[in-house]
């Protein structure tokens, strides 16, 4: 085992980065590809050329075998890991037939005939008729077929960045159950397709045969062509072994195998994550996705904007930072921790609910950003620490609401993503939750957790429990201070639970004024 290394791919929404780890979880190199995260062609829309994700895979494993030290030889398996619910037509030669349409795209299909039969009487019956048209909505399979008619019908393959990209590394349309994190016809509790009889064959009219083959993390998906070779440097023939998405794999490269362990994650999608073995949908209808783990399920709360926002407030009230980080050639979010320092907890009683964009159930889709309690003492500091702070209690609900599904408590929490690099941030994450919370010991936890899987997959080590304890550390820790803590309780129970309710009957006379206009 001595000497023996993991390639692992992690195709993000701003990057590709391809990363060499050890047996103990050690990053030996890391090569980053910077990329366009999407362009628009129209307002809201996020599409991009499938072509830039596989050259920034080339790219940046070429660059890593120009590192010292570096030997490709020494590489035993390939692990993938993709950005999630980004996806591509093909055609029958298996080449793009458009652009992929990113996650991050907001294009909606409305006037779908809803689904009908026993279904639609079920759906009626339990109030879930506007989840299910949210759904359908939502769905990009839906669009293209009403609006690209002839791009839908020249499609053999509807496949997510991580079927693409497996395609181009193995030469086989096949993709991982752990990647499966869409608007498709899959069962989340079964981990498959869906049966013939499922709702969401009506929902989302995909044919059975558009879908790839699945295999469960860590089973092989396949081996490196000569082709796919020659275009990454990857030594030809070596297996690549099925990961999941990055935010699942993300949970096990932080250490949360077991229930009781939160994983937060700070990125442009800021969530709350456990796994869990036994199938809980925490949302009624919103299932678990798959867990990095298989046959496990990964309980999931999302804050769909969530530490964008950091990057909103950036663009928006930060030229002063930007301008004195660019003079001491720093990233301009490392000075936003001084604007943390000058605001006292609980911002002098601004609070904010991060509800930038909405969600599919909780907040409902009529859900708009709120900030109540703002007075002549408030500054952008204090807007900013809102931001901070109201992101964390978003979080905060979604613990209590896992907690009480699931009926575990959550003991600790690991934080991983690029607001855990903040010890402001993460210092506040640990008041308002009352609990430690601590990094993981590499920055890189969702290309660690692929590693994780392509171990367990070759059997370099026995179980998950041996790889997660052999492969990731206890980074910094940062203890809650209990006098803050409480006073964060009085906000949150006291102001923040009730904000939403109060003002959703608001946010849908919004809804219905913009619409009528």
């Amino acid at each position: 085992m001595a000497g023996e290394h993991i390639l692992a791919i992690d195709n993000g929404t701003q990057s590709v980065r391809a990363l060499l780890f050890d047996l103990q979880g050690n990053l030996i190199a890391k090569n980053r590809i910077p990329i366009q995260p999407y362009y628009s062609q129209k307002p809201g829309w996020a599409e991009q050329d499938p072509d830039v994700f596989w050259q920034g895979v080339c790219q940046s494993c070429q660059g890593l075998w120009q590192m010292e030290n570096v030997d490709p030889k020494t590489i035993v398996g390939v692990g993938l890991t993709t950005q999630r619910s980004t996806v591509i037509n093909l055609d029958q030669e298996q080449q793009p037939l458009r652009p992929a349409i990113v996650w991050l795209d907001q294009r909606r299909t409305e006037g779908i005939p809803p689904v009908g039969g026993l279904w639609g009487l079920l759906f009626k019956l339990a109030g879930m008729q506007d989840t299910v048209r949210y759904f359908q909505a939502e769905a990009e399979a839906n669009w293209i077929k009403i609006h690209q008619p002839e791009i839908w019908k020249k499609t053999d393959k509807y496949v997510l960045l991580s079927g693409y990209l497996t395609h181009k590394l193995t030469g086989k349309v096949i993709d991982s159950v752990g990647c499966q994190v869409a608007y498709i016809p899959f069962d989340y509790k079964n981990q498959n397709w869906a049966k013939p009889s499922d709702w969401k064959w009506q929902a989302v009219q995909i044919e059975p045969e558009m879908l790839p083959d699945l295999v469960q993390p860590t089973q092989i998906l396949g081996h490196i062509t000569r082709a796919a070779s020659q275009a990454t440097g990857i030594p030809e023939g070596l297996p690549l072994i099925a990961t999941a998405a990055d935010k699942a794999t993300e949970v096990i490269g932080a250490g949360c195998l077991e229930p009781h362990l939160g994983c937060l994650s700070f990125g442009t999608t800021a969530t709350i994550n456990t796994t869990h073995h036994k199938y809980i949908e925490v949302i009624p209808l919103i299932p678990p996705y798959p867990s990095a783990v298989p046959g496990a399920y990964s309980l999931e709360i999302q804050i769909y904007r969530g530490f964008w926002m950091v990057s909103w407030f950036k663009d928006e009230f930060g030229l002063v930072e930007r301008r004195e980080a660019e003079r001491r050639g720093l990233e301009p979010e490392v000075l936003f921790d001084e604007l943390l320092r000058t605001v006292p907890p609980g911002a002098d009683g601004l609070i904010l609910q991060p509800y930038w964009s909405p969600g599919l159930k909780i907040p409902g889709p009529e859900a708009k950003g709120a900030v109540i309690g703002f007075g002549d003492v408030h500054t952008r500091a204090h807007f900013y620490r809102a931001i901070i702070e109201g992101l964390g209690f978003a979080l905060l609900e979604g613990m209590e609401r896992t907690e009480k599904r699931s009926r575990v408590p959550i003991t600790a929490l690991r934080v991983a993503g690029g607001g855990s690099q903040s010890p402001g941030v993460m210092q506040t994450t640990a008041d308002i939750f009352g609990l430690p919370v601590t990094r993981p010991h590499v920055y890189e936890a969702s290309g660690l957790g692929a590693a994780i899987d392509v171990a367990v997959g070759l059997r370099l080590h026995p179980d998950f429990k041996t790889a997660v304890d052999e492969m990731t550390h206890l980074g910094d820790t940062f203890e809650p201070d209990q006098h803050r803590h409480q006073m964060y309780q009085e906000l949150y129970q006291r102001v923040y639970k009730r904000m939403y309710k109060r003002l959703q009957p608001l946010y849908n006379e919004i809804r219905d004024i913009v619409t009528e206009k």
